[in-house]
């Protein structure tokens, strides 16, 4: 693909943080390196997954996935036996690569990608906040490395990942393969413990916690395997109980009656901190670019014209404004200068912070505050100017000639082919035979409608990798198929050990197939090889 003219790209979530520096290493500096750090996993490959289209005609590939995956599922192996009832068992933790962050820059990541599809502002603030702090503190520690981006970054509050909607957490597969990796109980978010129900009256309940609660919070509690949420209209502060433990009151919105399975003892946890999201609807972080200020006198060979302001950011770029004026001597020189250094340091509305202000007169001039704010609103629009004409596009990246060849001659649906411009690339590097996608309709039998790295039978202890080496196990346990069940959806399970993949067969429902594909594909796919 970097032969090709990819000048980024951007890796799958299941390679570990060796295949990463493999990748890396291959392509070298020809292109950028991208990687999933935070977010919601797709448990399939990504273009991997028919599920959605196959169930609903709404195709994941087109951004229109129907979540197939959060559902619950019930798994049996080839006997039928129940492995497990009624689980999440396709649904996956969250991705948080915190603490793999310096091992993927040493790998070659270059570019961290955040998912935030239909997150709201408080997510975004806070998840970006919590990077951005995290790679400032390796590029302190280690100098090899500058920012892609001028300017630094301070914000105005602590952040904190785990006060967003998140199912767990899992660094998937980049320091190796996990059996914690699923959020089988639950795709919802059940939130940070808060502390236990100490009383449940008529109209409220009494919780006891070491945190603060708030009108607007949202709590919840685990009755068997569901999520019961609970919204507080008002919290009171009913006593302290000491070693930071206090026992509020709080009255929810609902009856108090209507949640089943509330009683003394359960453990409480809160999934919205009001306090929290209203603190990030403020202004809660600025990014400036340093600049060093210098002003001089302004001389034309021996005459003496007036004041100059000089400008360099920290990209080395320099403006300067000029002012034409006589000078007269300050009434009070002792403080002259620092009210010249007043003045001309208020860039507050601007995108810029000071890292140095110099003042080199000869004598204590006096200059008018309204002059100063002149030169400086003059010497920062030129500096943005200046910015804008110094910026370079990267040229775009242009393919190796003559053109690589594709590693394979054909091509299956699994290759999201479903318009023009993908088949001619894949044509014009080798490839002779490309099937439609799975959106053109053409595949009726039972096909992969996901692969994915996640394997069922290694998250319950069947791998016959695991049983390898066990006594009285080894050679008992194979990769034989198993079933997965929900409602009237029924999908088989085939298991390639080699490369350690799951693959979830079904078939397209008959309605979906007989229906026209989702748009219109001006092009003709060859359903058999030509002679």
């Amino acid at each position: 693909m970097a032969d090709s003219g990819f000048s980024q790209l951007v890796l799958a979530r299941e390679l570990t943080v060796d295949e990463i520096r493999a990748v890396h290493a291959s392509v070298g500096n020809t292109a950028t390196i991208e990687y999933f750090i935070h977010g919601a996993l797709c448990v399939a490959f990504s273009g991997q997954c028919y599920i959605s289209h196959a169930e609903t005609g709404r195709s994941a590939n087109r951004g229109d996935c129907s979540q197939a995956c959060r559902l619950p599922y019930t798994l049996t192996d080839q006997s039928g036996a129940v492995v497990a009832f009624d689980k999440h068992l396709l649904s996956m933790k969250d991705n948080n690569q915190s603490g793999n962050l310096e091992h993927l820059i040493d790998a070659g990541v270059r570019s961290f990608k955040i998912e935030g599809r239909y997150k709201d502002m408080a997510y975004v603030k806070n998840i970006t906040a919590h990077y951005r702090i995290l790679l400032d503190e390796i590029m302190e520690q280690r100098g090899e490395f500058t920012r892609a981006s001028s300017g630094t970054t301070r914000h105005y509050f602590r952040p904190d990942p785990d006060r967003n909607f998140h199912r767990g957490s899992t660094d998937y597969f980049a320091s190796g393969r996990k059996i914690d990796i699923g959020a089988f109980d639950s795709p919802k978010f059940i939130g940070q413990p808060i502390g236990h129900v100490v009383a449940v009256n008529d109209k409220s309940i009494d919780i006891q916690t070491s945190d603060e609660l708030n009108n607007g919070d949202g709590l919840n509690f685990m009755r068997k395997r569901e999520v019961v949420g609970l919204h507080v209209n008002r919290a009171e502060k009913l006593n302290n109980k000491g070693d930071g433990q206090v026992v509020y009151r709080v009255f929810p919105k609902d009856p108090v009656n209507s949640y089943g399975g509330l009683k003394a003892g359960l453990p409480m946890h809160r999934n919205r901190d009001h306090a929290w999201d209203m603190a990030l609807t403020k202004e809660s972080a600025e990014r400036r670019i340093g600049v060093w200020l210098t002003l001089t006198e302004w001389m034309e060979g021996d005459l003496l014209k007036g004041l100059q302001l000089s400008l360099t950011d920290e990209d080395g770029i320099t403006t300067t404004a000029r002012v034409d004026m006589n000078l007269e001597l300050a009434k009070q020189p002792e403080t002259a200068v620092d009210s010249i250094k007043t003045h001309l340091g208020k860039l507050g509305s601007t995108d810029y912070s000071a890292l140095g202000l110099n003042v080199h007169l000869s004598q204590p001039w006096f200059v008018p505050a309204s002059t100063l704010n002149g030169m400086r609103r003059e010497a920062i629009d030129a500096l943005n100017a200046a910015r804008i004409a110094a910026w370079q596009r990267p040229p775009r990246k242009e393919p190796v000639q003559p053109y690589v060849e594709y590693p394979e001659k054909s091509l299956s649906f699994l290759a999201n082919v479903y318009n023009d411009k993908a088949r001619e690339f894949y044509k014009k590097h080798g490839v002779q035979m490309i099937a439609a996608a799975y959106e053109a309709h053409e595949e009726a039998g039972e096909v992969p409608v996901m692969i994915t790295k996640h394997c069922l039978r290694f998250s319950f202890n069947l791998c016959p990798k695991q049983a390898k080496g066990v006594k009285g196990v080894q050679g008992q346990v194979k990769a034989e198929p198993m079933v997965l069940v929900n409602g009237d959806q029924k999908y088989t399970l085939k298991f390639d050990c080699k490369p350690c993949e799951m693959h979830i067969m079904g078939k397209m429902r008959k309605d979906i197939f007989n229906s026209p594909p989702p748009s219109v594909v001006p092009i003709t796919f060859m359903k058999r090889k030509p002679v």
